[in-house]
């Protein structure tokens, strides 16, 4: 993932001297990274679900059909057989995939949005912001 480097420092150095306009595209840069974690977040739950249900996928192969089976259900331990077990895992595999697809997207629509945002904040100031921390400039 593209790290999204704080603009707190830019906010406190610089938003007296800043006109409406800029700090108002500097607030939007603010509300994007914070979407850009969440999403960020969101997308690396998806995937650790995905990771898990695709792994008891696997071992549920190497189990034979009869072997009686129990689901967690909340609290507590409930049978289920082997094909409604397959079956349930293979729809979680199938939505969660889809999940972190969109989550990509979604990630990326933000990564645009971001620099677009950047840039314009860029040329508002004439270039004096050149190094606003934005997406991919280091960090996680």
């Amino acid at each position: 993932m593209r790290a999204f480097n704080s603009t707190d420092h830019l906010v406190g150095n610089m938003q007296g001297n800043l006109p409406p306009e800029a700090q108002e595209k500097l607030e939007e840069l603010q509300d994007l990274q914070e979407t850009a974690q969440q999403v960020a977040a969101q997308k690396q739950e998806a995937e650790t679900k995905l990771t898990e249900s695709q792994t008891a996928l696997d071992e549920l192969e190497e189990i034979d059909e009869g072997t009686t089976m129990y689901r967690q259900l909340g609290e507590l331990f409930v049978e289920t057989d082997y094909e409604e077990a397959q079956t349930d895992l293979e729809e979680t595999v199938d939505t969660l995939e889809v999940r972190v697809d969109t989550l990509e997207k979604q990630e990326e629509r933000v990564q645009q949005q971001f620099e677009q945002l950047q840039e314009e904040l860029q040329q508002m100031l004439g270039g004096a912001a050149g190094g606003i921390g934005g997406p991919g400039a280091g960090g996680a």
